[in-house]
């Protein structure tokens, strides 16, 4: 999923103390924040747009392209289901600790209606120089700078950590997309591959995976037939078999989902492996200009 300056956003949970600090965030750098939705609030102005009582109030009163939502994972379910319902096509979940039938159940709903999701746990997806969606720190010029290299990240923060070496060595990013770090996500490596691929301002792609879970070897497979050089850094290569490193899908049992098995189907599909993120700057060295 990529989101433009020019596409119009609700932040669903906009009244909370990190909905409305990320909204203004989100406002003052460029995103194109139209309205919240609170139901105990309808009707009132938060952060200089109107609040609505729900999504479908809220597609009716001028419309809107994406929503990010800023509640708390017993909620997330019934605030999916009601971007879905309004037609919303753009959808950010930044919440963790979802219960898992609750993911299944609102990403099955998303993909029956068309609508695109980012996460769970994210932390959102950003365009420099036009808009960010979420909680990353776009609005850090040292971070983010306009350019031609795509970042794909199940990590926020290593993938903030990619996008300073990649600015720091002189490139800059075209698009940062969080896919998020739970087992069940509404957006593979794969999808956001396929989406920076068809990207004309993407020239090159980082993508930033870690052990556990089939998603990095089914970007390897899309990956083979791509023409945009790639680099990727998979995290976990110490990480014990069977204990869960950090994120809820960072987790090997068995021989699957391996650092090894990961990095072996990259490079056969002509991805250049990193060893540590500060590499990425030489392994894109001479794929542009």
């Amino acid at each position: 999923m990529i989101v433009r300056g020019r596409e119009r956003v609700i932040v669903q949970g906009i009244t909370g103390k990190q909905g409305t600090f990320w909204a203004e965030r989100m406002a003052e750098y460029g995103t194109r924040i139209v309205g919240g939705v609170n139901p105990k609030k309808a009707g009132t102005e938060h952060c200089g747009v109107p609040v609505y009582g729900s999504a479908v109030e809220a597609m009716a009163d001028g419309g809107f392209d994406a929503t990010v939502m800023f509640i708390p994972p017993m909620g997330v379910k019934a605030a999916a289901l009601d971007a879905i319902e309004s037609g919303a096509k753009k959808i950010v979940c930044l919440t963790e600790h979802i219960p898992v039938q609750d993911v299944m159940y609102f990403l099955a709903a998303a993909r029956e209606a068309g609508a695109q999701v980012i996460g769970p746990n994210t932390a959102g997806i950003v365009t420099p120089g036009e808009c960010f969606v979420g909680f990353m720190p776009a609005f850090n010029e040292r971070v983010f700078k306009p350019g031609p290299v795509g970042v794909i990240s199940r990590s926020g923060s290593l993938g903030t950590l990619i996008c300073l070496n990649l600015v720091q060595a002189g490139y800059g990013i075209s698009h940062f997309i969080g896919i998020g770090g739970d087992p069940i996500l509404g957006t593979t490596t794969r999808d956001a591959l396929r989406d920076l691929d068809a990207d004309t301002g993407t020239e090159a792609v980082v993508i930033v995976g870690e052990i556990g879970g089939a998603m990095e070897e089914e970007a390897a497979e899309y990956a083979k037939a791509m023409a945009k050089p790639i680099a990727a850094f998979i995290a976990g290569a110490a990480s014990p078999p069977g204990k869960r490193m950090g994120h809820a899908g960072a987790i090997v049992m068995g021989d699957k989902g391996t650092h090894a098995s990961k990095r072996a189907a990259l490079e056969a599909a002509g991805v250049v492996v990193l060893d540590t993120p500060s590499a990425v700057a030489d392994a894109l060295a001479g794929n542009f200009g």
